[in-house]
């Protein structure tokens, strides 16, 4: 039989640097106060070796487990899995908070919790119990329900809530919502647009609201008006598709929609190619997500691209920092968001629906 490869361990790593072990732990946990050539030091031996921290090892040496537990809706996440209609938001998610925790030893898991279910507690003290994370990264509606935050916060956990801007417990980390709003909305004035529809999402979900104020402080400033031209979805298509007819069958149909999601600004789509609209010249279309499926529909669609990747690393490194030590930034930590701009939107025909003038 082979012998079985020993594995290198940390006594290993401070017997090649010359240093402690102490000395080799503060390195490998990324922690303050350590010189800049112990350091070098110290990763010259641990790539020589070939050394990889264990988390078992790490867990039974102090107090921290290493692990940082992402939340997120298990009915909206499975509903998407299961009708195979794209999931980019979670993955860009993984891709952010997966990436930063490896940077500093962590690893990232994901549970599914039903925010809606009357057995909340019992459910999250469990996955809690479980995996004893040292941090947890909350995803709407997650990160907006007091229930889970103050649950959190009388359990002495670190934890960040994306897309959540209200006072309260925990880091709150979010893409900038009324800025994108406005974003999109002067994109579409810029081009001539006068009625632009807004497709709200949910009320369950904060950053709606902010969305909403991004596009009424777009469309004051410019001396235009918002009445009639707003309507609410839940994100999905079904939903998308009966706020598009509401707005285009209003007394004053608007010359582009801006959907708060991928899959309502899809629905608008195909409700404006049934009535025999032409995109962009009858009506633009302006999305929010910029999930693939939106680059690839004809014609691409103008998209909010919404940094998700780059709020969890941030959100990730937030809850990472708290256990260091380290002095936690400003709250909140606002990302900014960016407008791809693609062949849905432009300037308004001369004649609209029905010999309608703009």
């Amino acid at each position: 039989m082979p012998r079985r490869r020993q594995s290198v361990t940390i006594r290993h790593v401070a017997a090649d640097a010359g240093v402690s072990l102490q000395t080799v732990s503060r390195v490998i946990n990324k922690e303050p106060n350590v010189r800049p050539e112990m350091m070098e030091r110290v990763q010259a031996s641990i790539a020589k070796l070939g050394y990889v921290p264990s988390i078992a090892a790490q867990r039974m040496a102090g107090s921290r487990s290493y692990l940082i537990v992402a939340l997120n809706d298990r009915e909206r996440t499975i509903v998407g899995w299961r009708n195979r209609e794209g999931t980019d938001w979670v993955d860009q998610m993984l891709l952010g908070g997966m990436l930063t925790c490896a940077e500093h030893g962590y690893r990232l898991l994901v549970e599914l919790v039903d925010t809606h279910s009357d057995h909340i507690a019992r459910e999250l003290l469990g996955a809690i119990a479980a995996i004893q994370p040292d941090g947890v990264i909350l995803t709407p509606p997650h990160s907006d329900n007091p229930l889970i935050t103050e649950l959190l916060a009388t359990q002495g956990i670190s934890f960040a809530r994306i897309g959540s801007l209200k006072p309260g417990p925990g880091f709150a980390v979010a893409m900038d919502d009324t800025g994108a709003a406005r974003l999109a909305t002067d994109h579409l004035i810029a081009l001539g647009h006068r009625r632009i529809g807004f497709i709200a999402g949910p009320d369950e979900y904060e950053l709606s609201g902010r969305r909403v104020d991004g596009w009424r402080q777009a469309m004051a400033e410019s001396g235009l008006p918002s009445d009639h031209l707003l309507a609410q979805g839940d994100f999905g298509l079904a939903s998308g598709r009966l706020a598009a007819q509401t707005l285009l069958d209003g007394p004053a149909p608007p010359t582009a929609i801006i959907a708060s999601s991928d899959q309502m600004a899809l629905a608008t789509l195909e409700l404006a190619r049934e009535r025999g609209l032409d995109v962009p010249t009858d009506l633009s279309i302006i999305s929010f997500d910029d999930t693939p499926i939106v680059r690839f529909v004809h014609p691409a669609l103008t998209a909010v691209v919404q940094p998700i990747a780059d709020v969890t690393a941030r959100a990730v490194d937030l809850v990472i920092a708290e256990q260091a030590g380290r002095s936690p930034p400003v709250q909140p930590v606002i990302v900014p968001a960016t407008l791809a701009i693609r062949a849905s939107t432009g300037s308004p025909g001369a004649i609209r629906r029905a010999g309608t003038r703009t």
